[in-house]
């Protein structure tokens, strides 16, 4: 029998602690939680959990600097969870490391699918990451000897930086990647406030991949935030 995921849940809101503790343990995970940022660092400590659902605004130590002090020591997805209109702050935690966000008010499925995504996609080392010479991912396939692209077998002809930009997203897939994240991945920290240069190459990049640019499946938009790349089956 496969041994149970560990969730830990930071939030110092009691009611929905105890609903997302309720609703979690039922659908088979192992939860404990933690009222503030300092206390959710010593039980990751001392638990090791597979994920972290955490709220932004909390005493002691916030949402966005809980991602900053787990992601010094570990790559544990993480989970935010937002009030609805933070945009600035979505962000601020997504660069910080968070893994994805849920607005609140929230559905429990939403946030269910959102788990089972993130605890898919957990990172691997880099050493394998940089061992390897094949992506899959849905659609795609990727020869990264030949840097050779095929999306539904049909073959892409890429800018060498419409390439780079394609294979982060297909490392992080589902993953919601702030315009900082890939401007800073594909083109290097001088580049961080070039929102309008990222907004073209990804115009670009749906021309190519996409049946209907206009109507995107793989490349869809965060508002204000940034992009998520979702691979198809």
């Amino acid at each position: 029998m496969n041994e149970k995921k560990r969730i830990l849940i930071v939030d110092d809101e009691p009611q929905i602690t105890r609903v997302l503790r309720t609703s979690l343990t039922g659908h088979g995970y192992d939860v404990r939680s933690a009222a503030d940022g300092e206390s959710a660092l010593e039980t990751y400590g001392d638990w090791g959990p597979d994920l972290v659902i955490t709220d932004l605004s909390m005493p002691n130590l916030d949402g966005i600097e809980l991602c900053r002090r787990l992601r010094k020591i570990s790559s544990v997805p993480i989970v935010v969870l937002s009030v609805k209109g933070e945009e600035q702050t979505k962000v601020e935690a997504l660069d910080a490391g968070a893994d994805d966000y849920v607005t609140k008010p929230f559905g429990m499925d939403e946030l269910l699918a959102r788990i089972r995504a993130a605890l898919r996609r957990a990172p691997e080392t880099q050493d394998e990451e940089s061992a390897q010479t094949v992506l899959e991912a849905g659609d795609f396939h990727v020869d990264l000897e030949l840097r050779n692209v095929t999306v539904q077998d049909r073959s892409l002809h890429l800018t060498p930086k419409e390439y780079d930009l394609l294979i982060y997203l297909i490392r992080h897939p589902g993953k919601v990647l702030t315009h900082r994240a890939l401007l800073t991945a594909v083109w290097g920290g001088n580049y961080v406030e070039q929102t309008e240069y990222l907004r073209v190459f990804i115009g670009q990049l749906r021309k190519k991949i996409e049946v209907d640019s206009a109507s995107p499946r793989y490349i869809l938009t965060e508002p204000w935030i940034g992009y998520r790349f979702d691979p198809g089956a």
